[in-house]
């Protein structure tokens, strides 16, 4: 079996949600990238806003991620959730969890797709506030997170079968 690393920010931070997506999923830890700023400004094909990390000049600015390996065979079915070429592109990013290197992939935002008018729905901001806080992430970090603005998602069913995950 070959293992792939990927560096979650998003969504994906919580451990049901990505299980959902990829049943092998292992935690490996956390991450914190310094120099980036977390925003809610990814057009999805929903029209609302998802995550992204960007590169800001402020050094004290720092996005959490959690560092996730997964059996590669199941890679597939994550990139198409996440819009894989089609919003995001996959890029490589040197971490380092508990003094080991690690080189995983990580879903950022093509430019084509950033729309800084965008909002999330209530249930994704709740996915990636849940996860912040499952992973202890900073208070300060979390609380950023849960004053985002956010706004109800008007398809039922899709807003129920997100929230179901978290209940």
């Amino acid at each position: 079996m070959q293992i792939h690393h990927c560096l979650a920010y998003g969504s994906n931070l919580h451990p049901l949600r990505l299980r959902k997506r990829v049943s092998t999923a292992n935690l490996i830890g956390i991450v914190e990238m310094q120099g980036y700023q977390l925003a809610f400004h990814k057009r999805s094909t929903d029209e609302s806003g998802k995550c992204l990390i960007y590169k800001t000049p402020k050094l004290e600015s720092s996005v959490y991620g959690v560092l996730y390996e997964f059996d590669f065979e199941q890679k597939k079915s994550l990139d198409d959730a996440e819009g894989l070429g089609n919003g995001y592109q996959e890029e490589v990013m040197r971490v380092e969890v508990d003094g080991t290197v690690y080189l995983p992939t990580i879903y950022i935002a093509q430019d084509s797709h950033i729309n800084p008018t965008l909002t999330p729905f209530h249930w994704y901001k709740n996915f990636v506030l849940a996860g912040a806080s499952y992973h202890g992430f900073p208070l300060d970090y979390i609380e950023t997170i849960r004053t985002t603005p956010s706004k109800q998602d008007l398809k039922d069913a899709r807003r129920i079968k997100n929230e179901k995950l978290l209940i």
